[in-house]
């Protein structure tokens, strides 16, 4: 990591390290949860003395973006202080996202105003983007893989009503 990309993530963990919300990850990968979203804080090399922080929420997986939907979220896109929606189209996933520079300019309130507005609109528009168009938000899909590793059978499977 450069001299940028350490300051960064020592500024990150002294930052969140109160917060019941924080998790880190490893090094240069950290995750908040604010209701059913989750936001990856990724600290990126730019260049060879640079960081970036990139703050990403992955809202809905499982849907395609056509027409109407890319208008909507286009126009939303120019409503907002930070952020913007995006797709990819590999994954089917609806995504929202923020980058901010890093290392010695960064300062704990960019970095908090940041990663509040990312995780207030993505706990948001997750559940109107399922409501609307469907799809299945990504705590849905963590819940399932963690109940897929602790049953080896689908709990579908087992009948209660009897």
């Amino acid at each position: 990591m450069n001299p940028a990309e350490v300051a960064t993530a020592l500024l990150i963990e002294k930052t969140l390290q109160n917060s019941p919300a924080y998790r880190k990850v490893d090094d240069t990968l950290y995750v908040i949860k604010q209701g059913s979203a989750y936001v990856m804080i990724s600290v990126v090399p730019w260049g060879d003395n640079k960081a970036m922080v990139r703050c990403t929420a992955q809202l809905v997986k499982g849907m395609d973006v056509d027409g109407p939907l890319a208008m909507q979220l286009l126009e939303l896109n120019s409503h907002l202080r930070f952020g913007a929606f995006a797709y990819d189209p590999g994954e089917h996933t609806v995504i929202f996202s923020h980058t901010i520079l890093g290392g010695t300019t960064l300062d704990p309130e960019e970095l908090t105003a940041t990663l509040r507005d990312v995780a207030l609109i993505a706990d948001e528009y997750d559940d109107k983007l399922v409501k609307k168009y469907g799809g299945q938000r990504m705590i849905d899909l963590l819940e399932e893989a963690a109940m897929e590793r602790i049953m080896d059978k689908d709990p579908a499977s087992f009948n209660f009503d009897d």
